[in-house]
C-alpha cells in the first residue's frame, strides 16, 4: 500500500495539544505498520461525501481522517470526534478535470452562511471584481467545477473567506485576480498521466516510503511551510535571465523560498557553481538548514551555502594570505588624529561615516575621484574644497593602514574584484536590501554581465543593517528584470494589514527606482493584533505574561514558536528575568531578521525607545535624521511581520509614536 499525508493533516495536527499530539503520532505509526490492527478502531463515515474516507481512532476523542483507495491510503485531518467526522462529512477528493492535480475539495454550502452574512453586514451591493470570468478561464486556475459560480461572486469583503476553503492554486489565482493581477494557469496534465504525480498534488500530499519519513514529517510540520513553493512563484524559479534580476516583496511572500528553489534549479540544470548567500552568519545557517527540503542528495553537493562577508574573508585568506581587520575603534581613532594633525575641525560621526559609506565603500583611490565622485547614497552636499581638505586626512589613514598591514572587510572586497577570479558561476543573495556597496560592486564586476548570473531576493521596506545606495552604480542593473512578489503566505491578513500602516504605500530606492506595495493579500485570516498601553513597566510585564500563557494554554504554541522582542540587546536579561518564563526566547529586534514564529510580542515599546532618541540625538542634519526615522520604522515592521498568527505590541505611556500610525483607521 502506498501511503500519503496532506498539508490539511500537518495543519490540523498543530492544533492539537502536545499531548495529544505523542498520541496522534503513535497511532500513525501504527496505521502505516498495519493498516487493520484492531485498536484503531478503523470505521467508514457513514454520510461522507467521498466514500472511502474513514476514520481511525486516537484515543477517547481524537480522530485520524484516513482516505482509502485502491491500495493507497492518505492522512487527511485529525481533530476531535465531532469535528473529525464533520470535516470527513463535507469533503471529497478527486481529480481536477481540467488539469488533472488532486484535490482536497470542501462542499460548497459550508461557506455559504459566511457569504451571507458579510452581505447582510454591508446592506449594500458590493462589487464583484471576477462576475466578468468564463468556465474556461476558471477552469484552468484549478478551481473544482461546483465552486465557479461562488467564485463570480467574490467581493472585497468575502475574497479571504472564499479563497480560504479552496485548494491552494485556486486560491492563489482567486486572490492574485481580486488584487488586479493576471494569475498564472495551472499546470495541465497530459492525457493518461498519473494525477498523483501532477505538480499541484505533490505540494498539497507528501509519499511516505517508511516509518522513518513518516517520524520526519510528523516532527516538522511547521518547516514545511518555510520551503513550501506556490504556483505563484514558480514563474520566478524556472526563468532565465539575461543579466542580473531580483524578486522583491513585502515581509511572508516567499522572497526566500524563491531563492531556495531557484538555487536547486539551477544547480540541478547546469554543472556551474552555484553560491547561495545573504548578509550574516546567522541568516545563511538558516537557508544551509532549510536547502536540503527543497534540493536533492545529488544537487547540494554542487551549491555553497555561505554568509557573503564570511566567503569574502575566506576566498581573500586563500588568496592573498593571511590579513589583519582593523576595528571600529582603532579606525575612528586614526580618523581623528589624521584630522587633527591636517588641522580640520570636524564632527567624528561624520568623519567616520563619510570613510565608512564613501572613501571605502566606493574604493576612491585618488583626490580627483573623490572630488568628482556623486554623494552616493549621502544626501549632504559639499564644496570642492572641503573635499579637497578631507581627502588629506583620508590619504593618511589610509597610507596609515597600508604600513600597518591592516585592512577594512570593504576592502577585501575591492581586492578580489580587481583579482578578478570569484569562484562562481550562479550566485542568488537573500535579504539582498542589506548587502553592502563593496560586496554589491564584487558581485557586479564577477557576474554581473553573466546570464542567470545574480538573482536578488529582497524588501527595501525590510532594509535595517545599510544605509541607502544606487545599485546601478555598483555595477547592478536591473531595469526590465525586476519583479515582485504580491501574495503573503506566512502573516496573518489581520496582522498583515496592521503592518502594512508603517509604511508608505510606495517605496523610493536611492536610485529612483520604485515598489509599490498596493495589492498585496495574504491568504488566511487570524485574531486582530493586541496593542496595549501600561502605566508602568511591572503592570506591562504583567500583561505580557498572562498573554503569552494564553498562547501556551490555549492557542497550543510551543515556546520555541514564541518569541518576546525588544529595541535594544541591553534589554533582553531584564525582560527574561521579570517574565520568569525559561522557555520563552526574547531577542533584540534585530536578531529576529529572517526568522518566523507563531505568536510574537514587541514589548517596550515607549518613546524615546522606538524611534531610538540616541539615535535621533545623534543625527546632524534633516537628511540623516529622515533616515534614523525611517529605518527605525523598517525595524518595527520587521519585528512585527515575524508573526504568523499572533502579535502583542505594548509600551509604558506616552508610547512610541508609531503606535498611532498602526492604530490608524
Amino acid at each position: 500500500m502506498t501511503h500519503r499525508i496532506a498539508d490539511t493533516f500537518y495543519d490540523a495536527l498543530a492544533k492539537l495539544t502536545p499531548q495529544e499530539q505523542k498520541q496522534v503520532k503513535t497511532s500513525a505509526f501504527d496505521f502505516q505498520m498495519d493498516p487493520s490492527l484492531p485498536g484503531l478502531g478503523m470505521h467508514r463515515v457513514d454520510r461522507a461525501r467521498d466514500p472511502d474516507f474513514w476514520t481511525a481512532r486516537v484515543n477517547r476523542d481524537i480522530r485520524m481522517v484516513i482516505h482509502k483507495k485502491a491500495g493507497q491510503s492518505l492522512l487527511a485531518w485529525v481533530g476531535h470526534h465531532d469535528a473529525a467526522y464533520r470535516w470527513a462529512e463535507t469533503r471529497r477528493i478527486e481529480s481536477h478535470p481540467r488539469t488533472g492535480a488532486i484535490q482536497i475539495v470542501e462542499a460548497r454550502e459550508t461557506i455559504e452562511e459566511v457569504i451571507v452574512q458579510r452581505y447582510v453586514e454591508k446592506a449594500v451591493e458590493l462589487p464583484r471584481p471576477l462576475s466578468h470570468l468564463d468556465d474556461d478561464t476558471l477552469l484552468s486556475w484549478g478551481i473544482p467545477t461546483d465552486w465557479i459560480d461562488t467564485v463570480r461572486d467574490v467581493t472585497d469583503e468575502t475574497v479571504l473567506d472564499i479563497a480560504g476553503h479552496l485548494p491552494t492554486e485556486a486560491a492563489n489565482a482567486v486572490l492574485s485576480a481580486a488584487v488586479g493581477e493576471t494569475p498564472i494557469p495551472a499546470t495541465i496534465s497530459e492525457n493518461g498521466a498519473d494525477p498523483w504525480e501532477h505538480p499541484d498534488t505533490k505540494r498539497r500530499f507528501r509519499v511516505l516510503d517508511n516509518l522513518e519519513e513518516l517520524q520526519a514529517a510528523l516532527d516538522a510540520p511547521w518547516e514545511k511551510w518555510a520551503v513550501f513553493l506556490h504556483p505563484a512563484q514558480q514563474e520566478y524559479v524556472d526563468r532565465n535571465f539575461n543579466g542580473p534580476a531580483r524578486v522583491i516583496g513585502s515581509a511572508g511572500t516567499g522572497k526566500t523560498v524563491v531563492a531556495l528553489h531557484r538555487a536547486a534549479r539551477l544547480a540541478e540544470n547546469t554543472n556551474g557553481r552555484v553560491l547561495l548567500t545573504t548578509f550574516n552568519r546567522k541568516l545563511a545557517d538558516s537557508l544551509a538548514q532549510k536547502l536540503p527540503q527543497v534540493a536533492s542528495a545529488g544537487t547540494l553537493g554542487r551549491i555553497t551555502v555561505e554568509a557573503l562577508p564570511v566567503l569574502i574573508s575566506r576566498l581573500h585568506q586563500e588568496r592573498f594570505g593571511d590579513v589583519e581587520i582593523v576595528d571600529e575603534t582603532s579606525l575612528r581613532h586614526f580618523l581623528e588624529e589624521a584630522a587633527s594633525a591636517q588641522g580640520i575641525a570636524v564632527d567624528p560621526d561624520f568623519l567616520f561615516d563619510e570613510w565608512t559609506l564613501v572613501v571605502d565603500a566606493w574604493d576612491v583611490a585618488t583626490k580627483g575621484a573623490y572630488r568628482e565622485l556623486p554623494r552616493l547614497g549621502r544626501k549632504v552636499r559639499m564644496a570642492a574644497s572641503r573635499r579637497d581638505a578631507l581627502w588629506e586626512v583620508f590619504r593618511a589613514v589610509s597610507d596609515r593602514l597600508n604600513h600597518a598591514g591592516l585592512k577594512t572587510e570593504a576592502q577585501l572586497a575591492h581586492d578580489l574584484s580587481k583579482a578578478g577570479d570569484f569562484p562562481f558561476d550562479n550566485v542568488l543573495i537573500d535579504e539582498a536590501q542589506d548587502v553592502s556597496v563593496a560586496e554589491l560592486k564584487l558581485l557586479g564586476a564577477s557576474l554581473g554581465g553573466r546570464p542567470n548570473g545574480l538573482f536578488f531576493a529582497g524588501d527595501i521596506g525590510q532594509r535595517i543593517f545599510r544605509a541607502p545606495f544606487p545599485w546601478s552604480a555598483a555595477g547592478i542593473e536591473l531595469r526590465g528584470r525586476s519583479r515582485s512578489l504580491k501574495v503573503n503566505y506566512r502573516t496573518s491578513h489581520q496582522i498583515r494589514s496592521q503592518s502594512d500602516r508603517l509604511l508608505p504605500e510606495t517605496l523610493i530606492e536611492a536610485d529612483g527606482n520604485e515598489e509599490s506595495r498596493t495589492g498585496i493579500t495574504s491568504i488566511f485570516d487570524g485574531p486582530a493584533p493586541t496593542f496595549r498601553e501600561f502605566r508602568t513597566i511591572q503592570d506591562e510585564i504583567s500583561g505580557l505574561r498572562s498573554w503569552i500563557q494564553d498562547r501556551l494554554a490555549y492557542d497550543n504554541v510551543p515556546a520555541t514558536e514564541l518569541a518576546v522582542l525588544v529595541r535594544h540587546a541591553s534589554d533582553v536579561p531584564g525582560v527574561e528575568s521579570a517574565l520568569d518564563l525559561p522557555k520563552v526566547q526574547v531577542l533584540p529586534m534585530h536578531d529576529a531578521k529572517g526568522a518566523e514564529y507563531r505568536a510574537v510580542a514587541i514589548a517596550m515599546l515607549n518613546d524615546g525607545v522606538l524611534p531610538d532618541e540616541s539615535r535621533l540625538l545623534a543625527a546632524k542634519d534633516e537628511a540623516q535624521l529622515d533616515e534614523v526615522m525611517n529605518t527605525e520604522r523598517h525595524l518595527l515592521y520587521v519585528a512585527a511581520t515575524r508573526a504568523r498568527d499572533h502579535l502583542w505590541m505594548s509600551g509604558v505611556a506616552p508610547t512610541s509614536e508609531y503606535f498611532a500610525d498602526l492604530l490608524v483607521r
